[in-house]
């Protein structure tokens, strides 16, 4: 971000820009001087109006898409509009989100506290009709979450079933490979032996206190932790990339997405997923709600989108990460709104 040049940049600049991408997120047809005098008591002449927006033209903070049309933002426009909003905490309250709305949502979410999924889709599901936009949600990592108990079943000769569940409500089934020689007595014996030990502690703590147990013990042990070993992590490698997605079908009806070549980008960018699993582990490192705008996305089908995003914790520890992708035409102070809100909603749950 170029922080020099909107620094220098004068209050009637500043004013000019914001009316401007405030007037094309209202509506998306390119803005004009004589618009914008009527619209707004500047003050100034149209004449005034207009030279100013020529020099925001020059700086890369609007441009003309057709040689006697007015201006619409860049993205160096809407990244100055977004900084220039007040702190999302500070900034009211969509119409979307009341108090009442948040009331029925938090009662909404307790119902689904012991099981993440379909807490998860709900909130994907209540964002995306919100907003119009695609929703996501990252579920807690795997690893930060807390082991109850294991159950290890004989399937066939030589496969068994996994069933992982944490204290957070998130199930995990998985078919695995095994050594056709065990039995369901030693399933039984692995599981009761996990669940023994290591109930009530993080997944990362299991990893690594099965590790010591590994080194430490070297009589009759050795075996069963082996096993154990083995067992857990095909366990844990099961759903470690899960995402919840909803909201592209809402999206379409945007005109901003007249383009059949932007949602088929989208959807394949929501298919193979891994890109914006990365985006979103990335922005869960900072506080707070984060606006990534078109070209800054590192996602090549995110790069004419927004996202906005917020993390959704437990305490002071950071569980997943709530996001919406739209158009970079957004309503970004309302959607600014709607992701905080709905990430402290979720956050409140985990702290019941």
């Amino acid at each position: 971000m170029e922080r020099d040049i909107f620094d220098i940049m004068d209050e009637r600049s500043r004013r000019v820009l914001n009316a401007v991408v405030s007037s094309y997120i209202d509506r998306p047809d390119p803005v004009g001087s004589r618009f914008v005098t009527r619209k707004y008591a500047f003050g100034f002449s149209p004449a005034t109006i207009r030279n100013i927006m020529s020099d925001l033209e020059e700086m890369g903070f609007l441009k003309q898409p057709h040689t006697s049309a007015g201006r619409v933002p860049t993205d160096k426009g809407y990244r100055f509009y977004v900084d220039s909003l007040p702190e999302a905490g500070e900034a009211g309250c969509a119409p979307e989100v009341t108090p009442e709305f948040v009331a029925q949502f938090s009662l909404r979410l307790d119902a689904f506290k012991n099981d993440i999924t379909a807490m998860c889709s709900e909130v994907t599901n209540t964002l995306s009709s919100l907003s119009n936009c695609v929703s996501i949600v990252l579920p807690p990592k795997a690893g930060i979450t807390t082991f109850n108990r294991i159950d290890l079943i004989k399937y066939r000769g030589d496969q068994i079933v996994a069933i992982l569940i944490t204290d957070e409500g998130i199930i995990r089934n998985k078919v695995l490979q095994s050594d056709p020689s065990v039995t369901q007595e030693d399933l039984t014996r692995l599981a009761g032996f996990l669940n023994a030990e290591f109930a009530g502690h993080s997944l990362d703590e299991v990893n690594k206190q099965l590790i010591k147990r590994l080194k430490r013990e070297k009589a009759q042990w050795d075996k069963l932790i082996e096993q154990a070993i083995s067992i857990y992590e095909q366990a844990m490698a099961s759903s470690q990339d899960d995402i919840f997605v909803s909201g592209l079908y809402d999206v379409m009806s945007l005109p901003d997405f007249s383009d059949i070549t932007r949602i088929k980008e989208l959807s394949r960018a929501i298919k193979e997923k891994q890109e914006i699993i990365k985006l979103l582990a990335e922005l869960s490192k900072t506080d707070g709600v984060q606006v990534v705008i078109g070209s800054e996305n590192p996602v090549d089908g995110l790069k004419g989108l927004s996202v906005v995003t917020s993390v959704y914790k437990e305490g002071d520890r950071p569980m997943g990460i709530i996001a919406l992708i739209g158009p970079t035409r957004m309503d970004y102070g309302k959607t600014i709104i709607m992701v905080e809100t709905i990430a402290k909603c979720v956050s409140r749950t985990f702290d019941d």
